[in-house]
């Protein structure tokens, strides 16, 4: 790829992505192009443009040229049908586990544990979400590709949320805390402050109120000084200094 795909991409503004995938397009052919179509049709989900979106994809599977295109397209076509119908309130497990089967066919690592993150996202019951998680984390792990290993600080913290939901939130502390540790290490401020944020939520649903509190006034201070304003550390300020009822 001449392009590169996360410089183009914006998750906060769907639509100005959108127009950068759109304008990328019209520069490239063949597999870069329909790669770059994936992403447009990705785009236009978050936007809300189902019907847009769908369509798009369709378009790749009834073009000769994606259909041979090789494996990148038809994982990246897979995986986005998958993250569609999830956003669109059809959640369907058949795309998200063909792009993971296809990833691991052509050895794309990142696109498998993207497509096993997804799968744990529409699995039934949490313990199901957990397993899958467990799943994608573990490869992210072992993966060769630096941008596959990038995953786990991710993982972890959705493994966090999966085993709250599944009532250990003592196994998901530990998860929280790994996952900071791997945000601290990148030196990524920002996930670091959020990860903060879920060791000390953590520690709240274990009833460390005490600790919880003094983590989060602490990380309200960084918040102030980076001049970010975060309405979920205030909530939880709130609940535990009793202002509002948990």
């Amino acid at each position: 790829m001449s392009e590169d795909l996360d410089a183009l991409w914006d998750f906060e503004d769907p639509i100005g992505s959108a127009e950068a995938f759109r304008a990328a397009i019209a520069r490239t052919a063949g597999v870069e192009r329909d790669v770059l179509t994936t992403q447009l049709a990705r785009a236009l989900g978050l936007a809300g443009r189902y019907d847009e979106a769908d369509r798009l994809l369709e378009s790749l599977d009834a073009t000769t040229d994606a259909a041979d295109a090789g494996s990148e397209v038809a994982v990246r076509v897979a995986l986005e049908r998958g993250r569609l119908r999830r956003s669109s309130g059809r959640p369907d497990r058949e795309p998200l586990r063909r792009a993971a089967d296809l990833a691991n066919t052509a050895g794309l690592e990142e696109l498998r544990i993207d497509a096993l993150h997804m799968l744990a996202l529409v699995a039934e019951t949490p313990a199901a979400q957990v397993v899958a998680n467990r799943e994608a984390l573990a490869l992210a792990r072992t993966a060769t590709d630096p941008r596959a290993r990038r995953w786990e600080a991710s993982l972890l913290n959705n493994l966090g949320c999966a085993l709250v939901d599944a009532g250990d939130p003592g196994a998901a502390l530990e998860v929280f805390r790994q996952a900071q540790q791997l945000r601290r290490d990148a030196g990524q401020a920002r996930e670091e402050q959020i990860a903060r944020w879920m060791v000390a939520w953590a520690l709240r649903l274990l009833g460390r109120r005490t600790q919880a509190l003094a983590m989060q006034r602490a990380l309200k201070e960084d918040l102030i000084a980076a001049g970010i304003d975060d309405a979920d550390v205030d909530a939880e300020i709130a609940m535990l200094t009793g202002q509002v009822p948990p």
